[in-house]
């Protein structure tokens, strides 16, 4: 992958249509290029699709976004930030051991969906406190070995049918419309689960 912005910039493109023909309407959900912090908002009175807000445009951080979507079950789907609560940076020793705990298994989807991309993963600790011990490598490794896990087993119909279009459509450069392809072949051998 090209680190020119303006690649950059036309991939993110790429995935915020990707993520779209497949998704916005069996499930009601478009990825949204943010301006600010990610959320994820639900459908409401002014908006007919579920949103899932990424950080400043970044393709990284869509992919993280999506990942929470991936795992996030239908009520969770119906709550801002799947009403999970966030603590920004400045957390304490104890916050950030709950956070990488709850950061494990959407951290271990992101690895998957980046690497379907043929790019790198960067694991996220999401703190800068001074004052509070982090430990990236251990964080790390935890996450490897739940993605592991998850490629042992059958994965989440989402994230199965996701890490097959974006490795067709970013790693191997293939067409939208044959990894949309791809995407409802998976959808029509596995069913759409709500």
């Amino acid at each position: 992958m090209s680190t020119d912005p303006h690649d950059e910039r036309e991939e993110v493109a790429q995935l915020i249509a990707l993520f779209d023909a497949i998704f916005a309407e069996r499930y009601r959900t478009r990825l949204v290029r943010g301006d600010d912090e990610p959320i994820y908002l639900p459908a409401d009175a002014l908006n007919d699709y579920h949103r899932i807000v990424f950080a400043h445009g970044y393709f990284a951080s869509a992919l993280h976004e999506i990942s929470h979507w991936c795992i996030a079950g239908p009520a969770r789907r119906q709550q801002e930030d799947f009403g999970y609560w966030y603590i920004p940076d400045g957390r304490s020793q104890q916050q950030q051991g709950a956070f990488e705990q709850a950061e494990v298994e959407p951290q271990a989807i992101e690895l998957l969906l980046t690497h379907a991309c043929g790019r790198r993963f960067n694991i996220s600790v999401d703190n800068l406190t001074p004052n509070v011990e982090v430990d990236r490598e251990a964080f790390f490794a935890k996450v490897k070995a739940r993605a592991a896990q998850r490629l042992k087993t059958k994965l989440p119909v989402r994230v199965a049918v996701l890490c097959e279009a974006l490795k067709l459509r970013f790693a191997e450069q293939r067409s939208e419309a044959q990894a949309v392809q791809a995407a409802e072949a998976i959808f029509a051998q596995r069913g759409t689960p709500p």
